[in-house]
Protein backbone atom coordinates (compact mmCIF):
# COMPACT_ATOMS: atom_id res chain seq x y z
CA UNK A 1 0.00 0.00 0.00
CA UNK A 2 1.18 3.72 -0.69
CA UNK A 3 -0.63 6.56 0.38
CA UNK A 4 0.14 10.00 -0.15
CA UNK A 5 -0.98 13.31 1.52
CA UNK A 6 -2.27 16.81 -0.87
CA UNK A 7 -2.74 19.88 1.14
CA UNK A 8 -4.92 22.43 -0.72
CA UNK A 9 -4.29 25.72 0.99
CA UNK A 10 -7.86 27.67 0.18
CA UNK A 11 -8.41 31.24 0.98
CA UNK A 12 -10.37 30.33 4.10
CA UNK A 13 -8.64 26.73 5.23
CA UNK A 14 -6.43 24.05 4.44
CA UNK A 15 -7.47 21.26 3.31
CA UNK A 16 -5.56 17.75 3.29
CA UNK A 17 -6.45 14.34 1.75
CA UNK A 18 -4.61 10.76 2.27
CA UNK A 19 -5.15 9.11 -0.92
CA UNK A 20 -4.63 5.52 -1.67
CA UNK A 21 -2.40 5.75 -5.04
CA UNK A 22 -3.64 2.43 -6.14
CA UNK A 23 -7.49 3.07 -5.91
CA UNK A 24 -7.83 7.15 -5.27
CA UNK A 25 -10.00 6.16 -2.43
CA UNK A 26 -9.68 8.77 0.11
CA UNK A 27 -8.65 7.14 3.42
CA UNK A 28 -8.99 10.52 5.75
CA UNK A 29 -9.21 14.06 5.53
CA UNK A 30 -9.23 17.12 7.67
CA UNK A 31 -10.04 20.69 7.09
CA UNK A 32 -8.60 23.21 9.66
CA UNK A 33 -9.94 27.20 9.27
CA UNK A 34 -7.31 29.81 9.90
CA UNK A 35 -8.41 31.70 12.91
CA UNK A 36 -6.82 35.25 12.43
CA UNK A 37 -8.43 35.32 8.95
CA UNK A 38 -12.12 33.94 10.76
CA UNK A 39 -11.89 36.63 13.00
CA UNK A 40 -11.08 39.21 9.82
CA UNK A 41 -7.53 40.71 11.35
CA UNK A 42 -5.17 42.46 9.10
CA UNK A 43 -7.51 42.98 6.83
CA UNK A 44 -9.35 46.20 5.26
CA UNK A 45 -12.08 45.23 2.43
CA UNK A 46 -12.71 49.04 1.41
CA UNK A 47 -9.23 49.47 0.84
CA UNK A 48 -9.41 45.67 -0.52
CA UNK A 49 -6.14 44.64 1.68
CA UNK A 50 -6.18 41.20 2.60
CA UNK A 51 -3.46 39.93 4.47
CA UNK A 52 -2.88 36.55 5.93
CA UNK A 53 -0.63 35.50 9.42
CA UNK A 54 1.79 32.89 8.76
CA UNK A 55 0.84 31.16 12.15
CA UNK A 56 -2.84 30.86 10.32
CA UNK A 57 -1.06 28.54 7.84
CA UNK A 58 1.33 26.77 10.03
CA UNK A 59 -1.52 26.03 13.10
CA UNK A 60 -4.49 25.09 9.81
CA UNK A 61 -1.77 22.98 8.01
CA UNK A 62 -0.81 20.80 11.59
CA UNK A 63 -4.52 20.54 12.55
CA UNK A 64 -5.63 19.58 9.25
CA UNK A 65 -2.95 16.73 8.77
CA UNK A 66 -3.36 15.58 11.64
CA UNK A 67 -7.33 14.89 11.30
CA UNK A 68 -6.60 13.68 8.42
CA UNK A 69 -4.21 10.88 9.39
CA UNK A 70 -6.25 10.19 12.84
CA UNK A 71 -8.15 7.45 11.73
CA UNK A 72 -5.26 5.52 10.31
CA UNK A 73 -4.31 2.50 11.47
CA UNK A 74 -0.22 2.33 12.21
CA UNK A 75 0.16 0.12 8.91
CA UNK A 76 -1.57 2.46 7.14
CA UNK A 77 0.90 5.09 8.56
CA UNK A 78 3.84 3.85 7.72
CA UNK A 79 2.75 3.90 4.23
CA UNK A 80 2.62 7.31 3.67
CA UNK A 81 5.13 7.81 1.00
CA UNK A 82 4.99 11.52 0.16
CA UNK A 83 3.03 15.07 0.31
CA UNK A 84 1.84 17.59 -1.87
CA UNK A 85 0.65 20.59 -1.99
CA UNK A 86 -1.38 23.69 -3.85
CA UNK A 87 -2.07 27.06 -2.33
CA UNK A 88 -3.88 30.40 -3.68
CA UNK A 89 -1.89 32.95 -5.81
CA UNK A 90 0.14 35.32 -6.12
CA UNK A 91 0.03 34.92 -2.44
CA UNK A 92 3.46 36.40 -1.08
CA UNK A 93 5.29 37.51 1.69
CA UNK A 94 8.44 39.09 2.52
CA UNK A 95 10.78 36.93 3.85
CA UNK A 96 14.43 37.65 5.74
CA UNK A 97 17.75 35.89 4.43
CA UNK A 98 16.72 32.99 6.35
CA UNK A 99 13.68 32.63 4.20
CA UNK A 100 11.58 32.75 7.18
CA UNK A 101 8.48 35.35 6.46
CA UNK A 102 9.14 38.75 8.34
CA UNK A 103 5.54 38.34 10.41
CA UNK A 104 6.86 35.27 12.31
CA UNK A 105 9.78 37.89 13.77
CA UNK A 106 8.57 39.36 16.78
CA UNK A 107 8.88 43.37 15.01
CA UNK A 108 6.56 42.56 12.65
CA UNK A 109 4.54 39.91 14.01
CA UNK A 110 1.13 42.42 14.04
CA UNK A 111 2.32 44.28 10.62
CA UNK A 112 0.05 43.20 7.83
CA UNK A 113 2.77 44.42 5.33
CA UNK A 114 5.05 41.77 6.76
CA UNK A 115 2.52 39.07 6.23
CA UNK A 116 1.25 37.01 2.89
CA UNK A 117 -0.43 39.12 0.31
CA UNK A 118 -3.58 37.26 -0.55
CA UNK A 119 -4.73 36.47 -4.11
CA UNK A 120 -7.57 38.81 -3.67
CA UNK A 121 -5.81 41.74 -2.18
CA UNK A 122 -5.87 44.83 -4.91
CA UNK A 123 -4.20 47.48 -3.05
CA UNK A 124 -1.57 47.73 -5.48
CA UNK A 125 -3.46 48.65 -9.16
CA UNK A 126 -1.23 51.57 -9.20
CA UNK A 127 2.14 50.00 -9.02
CA UNK A 128 0.83 47.05 -11.49
CA UNK A 129 -0.38 49.79 -13.75
CA UNK A 130 3.31 51.53 -13.47
CA UNK A 131 4.62 48.13 -14.08
CA UNK A 132 2.52 47.24 -17.07
CA UNK A 133 4.06 50.50 -18.87
CA UNK A 134 7.81 49.56 -18.49
CA UNK A 135 7.16 45.71 -19.01
CA UNK A 136 5.23 46.87 -22.14
CA UNK A 137 8.10 48.79 -23.79
CA UNK A 138 11.23 47.07 -22.64
CA UNK A 139 13.34 47.84 -25.60
CA UNK A 140 13.60 44.17 -27.79
CA UNK A 141 10.75 42.86 -25.85
CA UNK A 142 7.32 42.83 -24.25
CA UNK A 143 7.60 41.20 -21.63
CA UNK A 144 3.13 41.30 -21.12
CA UNK A 145 3.00 39.01 -24.29
CA UNK A 146 1.96 35.84 -22.54
CA UNK A 147 0.09 37.25 -19.79
CA UNK A 148 -1.41 40.34 -20.70
CA UNK A 149 -1.72 43.55 -18.66
CA UNK A 150 0.18 43.36 -14.96
CA UNK A 151 -2.64 42.62 -12.61
CA UNK A 152 -2.73 43.73 -9.19
CA UNK A 153 -3.03 40.29 -7.86
CA UNK A 154 0.71 39.60 -8.84
CA UNK A 155 4.16 38.55 -7.72
CA UNK A 156 5.42 42.54 -9.09
CA UNK A 157 2.80 44.25 -7.87
CA UNK A 158 2.73 43.18 -4.42
CA UNK A 159 6.59 43.47 -3.78
CA UNK A 160 6.58 46.84 -5.34
CA UNK A 161 3.23 48.43 -3.08
CA UNK A 162 4.60 46.62 0.13
CA UNK A 163 7.82 48.14 -0.38
CA UNK A 164 7.18 51.49 -0.56
CA UNK A 165 4.90 52.24 1.72
CA UNK A 166 6.59 50.32 4.54
CA UNK A 167 10.54 51.29 5.23
CA UNK A 168 10.76 48.73 7.68
CA UNK A 169 9.60 46.20 5.37
CA UNK A 170 12.07 47.32 2.37
CA UNK A 171 14.83 47.11 4.68
CA UNK A 172 14.30 43.68 6.20
CA UNK A 173 12.59 41.53 3.60
CA UNK A 174 16.06 39.91 1.48
CA UNK A 175 13.53 38.57 -0.67
CA UNK A 176 9.81 37.93 -1.12
CA UNK A 177 8.03 33.89 -1.72
CA UNK A 178 5.06 32.61 -2.84
CA UNK A 179 3.32 30.50 -0.26
CA UNK A 180 2.92 27.98 -3.24
CA UNK A 181 6.97 28.01 -2.72
CA UNK A 182 7.00 28.64 0.65
CA UNK A 183 5.30 25.97 2.14
CA UNK A 184 7.40 22.56 0.52
CA UNK A 185 10.22 25.28 1.50
CA UNK A 186 9.29 25.16 5.32
CA UNK A 187 8.74 21.38 5.28
CA UNK A 188 11.81 20.39 3.43
CA UNK A 189 13.84 22.59 5.52
CA UNK A 190 15.19 23.95 2.27
CA UNK A 191 13.77 27.89 3.11
CA UNK A 192 17.27 29.52 1.39
CA UNK A 193 15.51 32.23 -0.87
CA UNK A 194 18.29 32.03 -2.84
CA UNK A 195 18.32 28.35 -3.99
CA UNK A 196 13.99 27.89 -2.84
CA UNK A 197 12.06 25.49 -5.23
CA UNK A 198 9.99 28.06 -6.96
CA UNK A 199 7.08 26.19 -9.07
CA UNK A 200 6.63 27.10 -12.69
CA UNK A 201 2.95 27.63 -11.98
CA UNK A 202 3.01 30.62 -9.88
CA UNK A 203 6.71 31.95 -11.56
CA UNK A 204 5.07 32.09 -15.04
CA UNK A 205 1.44 33.28 -14.29
CA UNK A 206 2.40 35.53 -11.79
CA UNK A 207 6.06 36.30 -11.98
CA UNK A 208 6.19 36.63 -15.24
CA UNK A 209 9.08 33.77 -15.91
CA UNK A 210 9.12 32.49 -19.62
CA UNK A 211 12.09 30.53 -21.34
CA UNK A 212 11.43 33.13 -24.53
CA UNK A 213 12.93 35.91 -21.94
CA UNK A 214 15.78 33.78 -20.16
CA UNK A 215 13.76 33.60 -17.03
CA UNK A 216 11.95 36.79 -15.51
CA UNK A 217 12.04 40.34 -17.09
CA UNK A 218 15.33 41.19 -16.91
CA UNK A 219 16.90 43.20 -13.78
CA UNK A 220 17.58 46.38 -15.90
CA UNK A 221 13.76 46.28 -16.92
CA UNK A 222 12.73 46.22 -13.38
CA UNK A 223 15.21 48.79 -12.29
CA UNK A 224 13.72 51.30 -13.72
CA UNK A 225 10.39 50.99 -12.11
CA UNK A 226 12.57 50.44 -8.49
CA UNK A 227 15.92 49.01 -8.12
CA UNK A 228 14.75 47.09 -5.39
CA UNK A 229 12.66 44.60 -7.62
CA UNK A 230 16.07 44.12 -9.47
CA UNK A 231 17.45 42.41 -6.18
CA UNK A 232 14.58 40.56 -5.47
CA UNK A 233 15.05 39.15 -9.06
CA UNK A 234 18.32 38.11 -8.51
CA UNK A 235 17.03 36.35 -5.48
CA UNK A 236 14.78 34.26 -7.74
CA UNK A 237 15.83 30.73 -8.63
CA UNK A 238 17.03 30.85 -12.08
CA UNK A 239 14.56 28.13 -13.27
CA UNK A 240 11.33 26.58 -11.61
CA UNK A 241 10.71 23.48 -10.48
CA UNK A 242 7.93 20.91 -11.52
CA UNK A 243 5.03 20.64 -9.52
CA UNK A 244 5.65 16.69 -9.66
CA UNK A 245 9.63 17.24 -8.70
CA UNK A 246 10.99 15.91 -5.08
CA UNK A 247 11.98 19.15 -3.46
CA UNK A 248 13.08 17.33 -0.45
CA UNK A 249 12.28 15.13 2.68
CA UNK A 250 10.05 16.46 5.82
CA UNK A 251 12.25 17.27 8.60
CA UNK A 252 12.49 15.49 11.94
CA UNK A 253 10.84 18.59 13.70
CA UNK A 254 8.28 18.92 10.83
CA UNK A 255 7.62 14.69 11.24
CA UNK A 256 6.81 15.37 14.89
CA UNK A 257 4.56 18.40 14.42
CA UNK A 258 2.30 16.41 12.00
CA UNK A 259 2.47 13.44 13.56
CA UNK A 260 3.72 11.87 10.12
CA UNK A 261 6.71 8.61 10.73
CA UNK A 262 9.74 8.05 8.72
CA UNK A 263 11.39 10.20 5.65
CA UNK A 264 8.31 11.48 3.47
CA UNK A 265 9.03 13.14 0.38
CA UNK A 266 8.00 16.45 0.24
CA UNK A 267 6.69 17.00 -3.38
CA UNK A 268 6.52 20.27 -5.40
CA UNK A 269 3.50 22.32 -5.61
CA UNK A 270 1.60 24.53 -7.63
CA UNK A 271 -1.65 27.14 -7.71
CA UNK A 272 -4.66 25.95 -6.20
CA UNK A 273 -6.48 25.78 -9.43
CA UNK A 274 -4.05 24.32 -11.41
CA UNK A 275 -4.39 21.18 -8.69
CA UNK A 276 -7.87 21.61 -8.94
CA UNK A 277 -7.83 21.02 -13.31
CA UNK A 278 -5.39 17.49 -12.46
CA UNK A 279 -7.71 16.16 -9.75
CA UNK A 280 -10.89 16.84 -12.16
CA UNK A 281 -8.69 15.06 -14.99
CA UNK A 282 -7.83 18.01 -17.53
CA UNK A 283 -5.91 16.47 -20.62
CA UNK A 284 -5.47 18.59 -24.12
CA UNK A 285 -8.99 19.07 -25.26
CA UNK A 286 -10.38 19.54 -21.92
CA UNK A 287 -11.45 22.70 -20.44
CA UNK A 288 -11.98 22.58 -16.89
CA UNK A 289 -13.79 24.89 -15.12
CA UNK A 290 -12.93 25.78 -11.28
CA UNK A 291 -15.56 27.36 -9.40
CA UNK A 292 -14.50 29.26 -6.02
CA UNK A 293 -14.49 32.50 -4.94
CA UNK A 294 -13.36 33.63 -8.35
CA UNK A 295 -13.79 31.28 -10.97
CA UNK A 296 -10.86 29.91 -13.11
CA UNK A 297 -11.08 28.29 -16.61
CA UNK A 298 -7.78 25.99 -17.43
CA UNK A 299 -6.46 23.96 -20.26
CA UNK A 300 -3.44 22.61 -21.83
CA UNK A 301 -2.11 23.10 -25.10
CA UNK A 302 1.41 21.84 -26.65
CA UNK A 303 3.85 24.89 -27.21
CA UNK A 304 3.24 24.30 -31.16
CA UNK A 305 -0.11 24.79 -31.36
CA UNK A 306 -0.09 28.51 -30.47
CA UNK A 307 0.97 31.63 -30.13
CA UNK A 308 0.74 33.86 -27.30
CA UNK A 309 1.34 37.22 -28.29
CA UNK A 310 -2.12 37.91 -29.97
CA UNK A 311 -3.81 36.08 -27.28
CA UNK A 312 -2.70 37.47 -24.02
CA UNK A 313 -6.20 40.04 -23.61
CA UNK A 314 -7.69 36.46 -23.47
CA UNK A 315 -5.83 34.23 -21.67
CA UNK A 316 -1.98 33.44 -19.91
CA UNK A 317 0.39 31.17 -21.04
CA UNK A 318 2.79 29.41 -19.10
CA UNK A 319 5.30 27.48 -19.96
CA UNK A 320 4.86 23.71 -18.12
CA UNK A 321 2.09 24.96 -15.60
CA UNK A 322 -1.19 22.74 -14.75
CA UNK A 323 0.43 19.62 -16.26
CA UNK A 324 4.13 19.08 -17.22
CA UNK A 325 5.11 19.36 -20.97
CA UNK A 326 2.17 21.25 -22.02
CA UNK A 327 1.38 25.24 -21.89
CA UNK A 328 -0.94 26.30 -19.25
CA UNK A 329 -3.71 28.05 -20.45
CA UNK A 330 -5.92 29.99 -17.61
CA UNK A 331 -8.47 32.42 -17.65
CA UNK A 332 -11.60 33.24 -15.37
CA UNK A 333 -13.55 35.62 -13.60
CA UNK A 334 -12.32 37.21 -10.80
CA UNK A 335 -15.32 37.08 -8.23
CA UNK A 336 -17.88 33.89 -8.93
CA UNK A 337 -18.79 32.07 -5.30
CA UNK A 338 -18.51 35.52 -4.29
CA UNK A 339 -21.23 37.45 -5.78
CA UNK A 340 -23.23 35.37 -4.30
CA UNK A 341 -21.64 35.20 -1.03
CA UNK A 342 -22.00 39.09 -1.17
CA UNK A 343 -25.56 39.02 -1.67
CA UNK A 344 -26.24 36.62 0.82
CA UNK A 345 -24.85 39.00 2.89
CA UNK A 346 -26.67 41.97 1.86
CA UNK A 347 -29.91 40.48 2.57
CA UNK A 348 -28.46 38.87 5.82
CA UNK A 349 -27.52 42.57 7.26
CA UNK A 350 -30.34 43.30 9.58
CA UNK A 351 -30.24 39.56 11.25
CA UNK A 352 -26.01 39.85 11.46
CA UNK A 353 -25.67 41.20 14.57
CA UNK A 354 -29.23 41.63 16.28
CA UNK A 355 -29.22 40.92 19.69
CA UNK A 356 -33.09 39.53 19.28
CA UNK A 357 -32.17 36.94 17.29
CA UNK A 358 -29.65 33.58 18.52
CA UNK A 359 -26.83 32.63 17.00
CA UNK A 360 -28.44 29.25 16.31
CA UNK A 361 -31.61 30.71 14.79
CA UNK A 362 -29.23 33.33 12.55
CA UNK A 363 -27.05 30.07 10.84
CA UNK A 364 -30.27 28.66 10.39
CA UNK A 365 -31.25 31.32 8.00
CA UNK A 366 -28.30 31.84 6.69
CA UNK A 367 -28.00 28.14 5.84
CA UNK A 368 -30.71 27.89 4.15
CA UNK A 369 -30.96 31.53 2.40
CA UNK A 370 -29.36 30.67 -1.03
CA UNK A 371 -31.40 27.38 -1.48
CA UNK A 372 -34.78 29.23 -0.99
CA UNK A 373 -33.29 31.89 -3.74
CA UNK A 374 -32.69 29.04 -6.41
CA UNK A 375 -36.18 27.69 -5.76
CA UNK A 376 -37.82 30.55 -6.18
CA UNK A 377 -35.38 31.78 -9.03
CA UNK A 378 -36.19 28.72 -11.05
CA UNK A 379 -40.27 29.16 -10.71
CA UNK A 380 -39.38 32.83 -12.39
CA UNK A 381 -38.03 31.04 -15.79
CA UNK A 382 -40.18 32.56 -19.07
CA UNK A 383 -41.15 35.03 -17.44
CA UNK A 384 -39.06 38.74 -18.68
CA UNK A 385 -38.62 41.12 -15.99
CA UNK A 386 -36.09 43.50 -17.96
CA UNK A 387 -33.33 42.68 -15.25
CA UNK A 388 -29.70 42.75 -16.02
CA UNK A 389 -26.72 42.68 -13.99
CA UNK A 390 -22.99 42.60 -14.37
CA UNK A 391 -20.74 40.36 -12.79
CA UNK A 392 -17.31 42.84 -12.34
CA UNK A 393 -18.20 43.16 -8.28
CA UNK A 394 -14.36 42.50 -7.94
CA UNK A 395 -13.38 44.10 -11.20
CA UNK A 396 -12.66 42.00 -14.46
CA UNK A 397 -9.77 39.58 -14.60
CA UNK A 398 -10.24 38.50 -18.44
CA UNK A 399 -10.58 39.58 -20.87
CA UNK A 400 -8.50 42.65 -20.51
CA UNK A 401 -7.64 42.74 -17.13
CA UNK A 402 -9.51 45.81 -15.69
CA UNK A 403 -9.90 45.77 -11.68
CA UNK A 404 -11.13 49.14 -11.69
CA UNK A 405 -14.29 48.03 -12.94
CA UNK A 406 -17.85 47.48 -10.64
CA UNK A 407 -20.53 45.51 -10.72
CA UNK A 408 -24.30 46.82 -11.62
CA UNK A 409 -27.69 46.39 -12.34
CA UNK A 410 -29.92 47.49 -14.62
CA UNK A 411 -33.60 47.67 -14.88
CA UNK A 412 -34.78 47.65 -11.11
CA UNK A 413 -38.16 49.09 -10.42
CA UNK A 414 -39.75 49.14 -7.38
CA UNK A 415 -41.15 45.03 -8.26
CA UNK A 416 -37.83 44.23 -7.98
CA UNK A 417 -37.68 41.40 -5.39
CA UNK A 418 -34.41 39.15 -4.17
CA UNK A 419 -35.01 36.35 -6.24
CA UNK A 420 -35.05 38.17 -9.31
CA UNK A 421 -31.98 39.74 -8.40
CA UNK A 422 -30.48 36.75 -7.72
CA UNK A 423 -31.27 35.23 -10.85
CA UNK A 424 -30.30 37.90 -12.66
CA UNK A 425 -26.47 37.48 -11.10
CA UNK A 426 -26.28 33.88 -11.69
CA UNK A 427 -26.82 34.70 -15.01
CA UNK A 428 -24.08 37.33 -14.87
CA UNK A 429 -21.83 35.17 -13.65
CA UNK A 430 -22.79 32.79 -16.84
CA UNK A 431 -22.56 35.25 -19.28
CA UNK A 432 -18.93 36.12 -18.13
CA UNK A 433 -18.28 32.92 -18.37
CA UNK A 434 -19.34 32.43 -21.98
CA UNK A 435 -17.55 35.88 -22.89
CA UNK A 436 -14.74 33.57 -21.85
CA UNK A 437 -15.44 30.81 -23.38
CA UNK A 438 -15.74 32.50 -26.79
CA UNK A 439 -12.36 33.92 -26.49
CA UNK A 440 -10.63 30.86 -25.87
CA UNK A 441 -12.46 29.04 -28.74
CA UNK A 442 -11.93 31.76 -31.13
CA UNK A 443 -8.07 31.97 -30.56
CA UNK A 444 -8.29 28.19 -31.90
CA UNK A 445 -8.24 26.03 -28.81
CA UNK A 446 -10.61 22.73 -29.26
CA UNK A 447 -12.80 22.42 -26.53
CA UNK A 448 -14.47 18.88 -26.09
CA UNK A 449 -15.07 18.57 -23.16
CA UNK A 450 -15.77 20.90 -19.84
CA UNK A 451 -15.14 19.66 -16.75
CA UNK A 452 -16.19 21.53 -13.77
CA UNK A 453 -14.90 21.30 -9.99
CA UNK A 454 -15.59 23.22 -6.38
CA UNK A 455 -18.54 23.91 -3.97
CA UNK A 456 -20.33 25.85 -6.49
CA UNK A 457 -20.67 22.70 -8.82
CA UNK A 458 -20.97 20.14 -6.21
CA UNK A 459 -23.62 22.64 -4.28
CA UNK A 460 -25.57 24.26 -6.98
CA UNK A 461 -27.64 22.51 -9.61
CA UNK A 462 -29.53 25.58 -10.76
CA UNK A 463 -25.89 27.96 -11.12
CA UNK A 464 -24.28 24.53 -13.22
CA UNK A 465 -27.71 23.89 -15.41
CA UNK A 466 -27.59 27.88 -16.00
CA UNK A 467 -23.84 27.27 -17.28
CA UNK A 468 -25.03 24.42 -19.17
CA UNK A 469 -27.48 26.51 -21.28
CA UNK A 470 -25.84 29.73 -21.49
CA UNK A 471 -22.59 28.05 -22.69
CA UNK A 472 -24.56 25.35 -24.76
CA UNK A 473 -22.08 22.64 -23.80
CA UNK A 474 -22.44 20.09 -21.76
CA UNK A 475 -20.71 20.07 -17.90
CA UNK A 476 -19.37 16.86 -16.26
CA UNK A 477 -19.10 17.81 -12.66
CA UNK A 478 -16.46 16.14 -11.09
CA UNK A 479 -16.81 13.81 -8.19
CA UNK A 480 -13.72 14.85 -6.57
CA UNK A 481 -14.76 16.76 -2.77
CA UNK A 482 -11.52 18.14 -2.58
CA UNK A 483 -10.44 18.08 -6.28
CA UNK A 484 -7.42 20.84 -5.64
CA UNK A 485 -6.16 18.91 -2.67
CA UNK A 486 -5.85 15.28 -4.97
CA UNK A 487 -4.36 16.82 -8.09
CA UNK A 488 -1.83 18.18 -4.97
CA UNK A 489 -1.69 13.97 -3.56
CA UNK A 490 -1.15 13.28 -7.64
CA UNK A 491 2.03 15.70 -7.46
CA UNK A 492 2.81 13.65 -4.80
CA UNK A 493 2.71 10.24 -6.06
CA UNK A 494 4.83 11.07 -8.89
CA UNK A 495 7.33 12.77 -6.61
CA UNK A 496 7.63 10.10 -4.78
CA UNK A 497 7.97 7.75 -7.64
CA UNK A 498 5.22 5.49 -7.85
CA UNK A 499 3.73 7.03 -10.85
CA UNK A 500 6.10 7.86 -14.16
CA UNK A 501 4.21 11.13 -14.77
CA UNK A 502 0.68 12.83 -13.70
CA UNK A 503 -0.92 11.52 -16.29
CA UNK A 504 -0.72 7.92 -15.15
CA UNK A 505 -1.62 9.24 -11.51
CA UNK A 506 -4.51 10.85 -13.12
CA UNK A 507 -6.05 7.44 -14.90
CA UNK A 508 -5.22 5.63 -11.47
CA UNK A 509 -6.01 8.03 -8.91
CA UNK A 510 -9.04 10.28 -10.70
CA UNK A 511 -12.71 10.25 -9.00
CA UNK A 512 -14.90 10.28 -12.27
CA UNK A 513 -17.82 12.21 -11.88
CA UNK A 514 -20.88 13.00 -9.89
CA UNK A 515 -23.27 14.42 -12.74
CA UNK A 516 -23.36 15.54 -16.24
CA UNK A 517 -25.56 18.54 -16.90
CA UNK A 518 -26.92 18.65 -20.66
CA UNK A 519 -28.40 22.19 -21.98
CA UNK A 520 -31.70 22.80 -22.70
CA UNK A 521 -31.76 24.11 -26.15
CA UNK A 522 -34.79 26.07 -25.75
CA UNK A 523 -34.09 27.53 -22.33
CA UNK A 524 -30.39 28.36 -24.34
CA UNK A 525 -32.45 30.05 -27.00
CA UNK A 526 -34.55 32.29 -24.70
CA UNK A 527 -31.38 33.14 -22.73
CA UNK A 528 -29.12 35.15 -26.02
CA UNK A 529 -31.26 38.29 -25.68
CA UNK A 530 -30.51 38.21 -22.10
CA UNK A 531 -26.70 37.49 -23.18
CA UNK A 532 -26.96 41.15 -25.48
CA UNK A 533 -28.06 42.71 -22.29
CA UNK A 534 -25.54 42.05 -20.61
CA UNK A 535 -23.18 43.11 -23.46
CA UNK A 536 -24.92 46.58 -23.49
CA UNK A 537 -24.83 46.70 -19.82
CA UNK A 538 -21.02 46.06 -20.07
CA UNK A 539 -20.41 48.90 -22.64
CA UNK A 540 -22.43 51.72 -20.35
CA UNK A 541 -20.39 50.29 -16.87
CA UNK A 542 -16.70 50.53 -18.72
CA UNK A 543 -17.56 53.87 -20.40
CA UNK A 544 -18.99 54.98 -16.84
CA UNK A 545 -15.82 53.90 -15.05
CA UNK A 546 -13.81 56.17 -17.30
CA UNK A 547 -15.78 59.69 -16.19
Amino acid sequence: MDLVIGLDFGTDSVRAVVVDTASGAIRGEGVSNYARWARREFCDADEQVFRHHPLDYIEAMTSAVRMSTAGLTETEQQSVRAIGFDTTGSTVSPVDRLGVPLALRTEFERNPDAMFHLWKDHSAVEEAAELDAALRVWPGEDYRQFQGEYSAEWFWAKTLHAVRRDKAVRGAAYAWVELTDWVPALLSGRTNPDTMYRCFSSAGHKALWHGRFGGLPSAACLDTVDPYLAKVSRRYAPRPGLSTDMVGTLTEEWGKRLGLPGEIVVGGSSLDAHAGAVGAGIRPGVLVKVLGTSSVDLAVVREEEIKGESLSSLFGLAQNAVLPGFLGLESGQSAFGDIFAWFKHLLMWSVIGHDGISSRTRDEIEHGLLARLEAAATALEGSPDGLAALDWLNGRRYPEVDYGLKGAFMGLTLGTDAPKMYRALVLAAAFGSKVIFNGITSAGVELQEIIAVGGIAQKSPYIMQTLADVLEHPISVSAAAQACALGAAMYAAVAAGVYADLPAAQRQMGAGFARIYLPDPARAESLKPLFRDYHRLAAFAQEWSRV
